[in-house]
């Protein structure tokens, strides 16, 4: 039975990218099926819920985030019957289910978009885009300077239907992602009936993708840094991003989740991905009408260093705590370089520190007040696969910019289930089944059924983390107190006993408190806390 109490405020999501959990059809890649087969695992892993990366119809120019057909299923993961039985198999094991939403931009393919081509300048269909004259002869120019994330101009022309080229639409992204317009009231409505279709079938709350993003700046200015983002690779044009209209989209979105917690006392949640400058932004979008939660991606971005954690967890549970919201930690998705390799320093003849400090991070992460989000594969520790070929990237800033710089392709490789060759018991298809992104064959190191038998592995660690965060009252939410260390050793209490400490350092460190040790990183001498390792105690009174 799912509790109705307020199950987020420090509950652990696992999120799914769906393409490379499970194949169960044998094409190669991962379908809601797949998902449904992997809920076992996932219940005795221990999560609370997942969160599914997008599976409606779409081109898949974007993996899904170029949404054609926002209340259906892409027959490549299968179909509304399969994401029903996936939803009532979760709700059977006590994990609750959530969507990811993406409000920014659809699919050029989408219904609506194909009809303000068809319609013409001026037209009501075009008003749902930012559909703009171009500028200088012959309105040959973009109607401004601002540049998409993934490279190149946010600008794309239009040929109308008389042959010649016409208007010019705004895509922060790629061109198969026109942006929205939101101050045309069609598109908030036809949101709300989209939140409404999926609420109705069972689920449990939604991710929202480009949360700060939908408003754009009115006149749509030339901006004083028109590359900014395709540099940062993050949403900092302030005329197109965290526009001050958008908090009244997430008051009306938390009504309507409102409406049905109502209904039935089971809480449904909002979790946006929140990209703004400061903890102090962030906690706008969670204020009690709003968002419940958005995504603290400073952590996940923060150097291997205790001051830097330090400062970044200690503005977190200060300003975005404050609002009477949690935080919600992350260290790992499917955007950002996984952790291992990112942590990583290697040396000739090693794999380098990147395991152990990935290890340490997420005790560390599972002991904050709060919750906390894990990354397919996370729990198995892998790497991110640096090495892919050319030929085989599939992701559109690589299509868009010819640099493989900060390209999402190796963490998006599918997940090693079992045996010693690709596809490692990932699809069940004939002999040779390719999966769509290859696999490595050091996979074999990491598959889970290897993962699962082996008690020192990073599956033990997180399964052992996160029953002891369920069983321990101390964990969870609440808050924390900084406590005194020796250098490069971070340590802070949860309630009058209980202690993380996290030694950043590469030598042994005395522990921070006296007392009995409950889970570690590594292996701990008595009284010791080796370099790049975290434990936790409960410390003698």
């Amino acid at each position: 039975m799912l509790s109705k109490h307020r199950w987020w405020r420090d509950a652990v999501i696992y999120q799914v990218y769906v393409r490379s959990f499970l194949d169960s059809t044998g094409d190669g890649v991962g379908d809601l099926a797949g998902v449904r087969a992997g809920l076992p695992y996932l219940k005795k892993l221990g999560v609370d819920g997942i969160w599914l990366s997008p599976f409606y119809p779409s081109p898949q120019h974007d993996h899904g985030y170029d949404v054609a057909d926002y209340c259906d299923v892409d027959p490549l993961f299968g179909d509304l019957a399969e994401f029903d039985r996936l939803v009532t198999a979760a709700r059977r094991l006590g994990v609750r289910v959530l969507l990811d939403i993406v409000p920014n931009h659809c699919s050029s393919e989408h219904p609506w978009f194909t009809e303000a081509l068809a319609a013409g300048p001026g037209s009501a269909a075009r008003a749902r885009f930012h559909f703009a004259d171009g500028r200088g002869p012959d309105g040959a120019e973009p109607p401004n300077n601002w540049h998409a994330m993934f490279g190149g101009p946010a600008w794309t022309r239009v040929t109308e239907a008389d042959g010649r080229p016409g208007q010019w639409y705004l895509h922060m992204f790629t061109p198969e992602q026109p942006d929205w317009n939101w101050r045309t009231p069609e598109v908030p409505a036809a949101f709300e009936r989209i939140l409404r279709f999926w609420l109705d079938r069972g689920v449990d709350g939604f991710r929202i993708d480009v949360a700060a993003g939908l408003f754009k700046h009115p006149d749509l200015p030339d901006s004083d840094d028109p590359e900014a983002d395709a540099r940062t690779r993050d949403s900092v044009n302030p005329l197109a991003w965290n526009r001050p209209e958008v908090h009244d989209v997430w008051r009306r979105w938390r009504t309507v989740c409102e409406e049905y917690t109502a209904r039935d006392g089971r809480e449904r949640l909002l979790v946006g991905e929140v990209s703004v400058p400061t903890a102090r932004e962030h906690a706008r979008y969670v204020r009690p009408d709003e968002l419940h939660q958005a995504f603290f991606f400073d952590l996940l971005s923060a150097p291997w260093n205790p001051d830097a954690f330090r400062k970044v967890i200690s503005e977190a549970m200060q300003d975005i705590a404050g609002t009477g919201s949690t935080v919600t930690w992350v260290l790992n998705n499917h955007d950002q370089v996984r952790t291992v390799t990112r942590y990583g320093e290697p040396t000739p003849g090693s794999s380098g520190l990147g395991p152990a400090r990935a290890r340490a991070a997420a005790l560390l992460m599972l002991a904050l007040p709060g919750a906390a989000y894990i990354y397919q594969g996370e729990e198995l520790g892998l790497p991110e696969v640096v090495d892919l070929p050319d030929d085989v990237l599939t992701d559109p800033i690589f299509r868009r910019t010819g640099s493989r710089a900060r390209i999402r392709d190796g963490c998006r490789v599918p997940l090693p289930w079992s045996g010693q060759a690709s596809p490692f018991g990932f699809t069940s298809g004939a002999e040779g089944a390719k999966p769509w992104l290859p696999q490595p064959e050091y996979f074999a190191e990491y598959a889970t059924d290897r993962a699962l038998a082996d008690t020192r592995s990073f599956w033990h660690l997180y399964r052992d983390g996160l029953h002891l965060r369920s069983a321990l009252p101390q964990l969870g939410d609440g808050t924390l107190r900084w406590l005194d260390t020796p250098p490069g050793v971070l340590a802070f209490a949860r309630g009058d006993d209980l202690v993380c400490a996290v030694n950043f350092g590469t030598a042994p460190t005395p522990a921070p408190v006296p007392g009995t040790p409950l889970l570690a990183s590594a292996p701990c001498p008595p009284g010791v806390l080796p370099g790049s390792t975290a434990a936790w105690w409960i410390r003698d009174l």
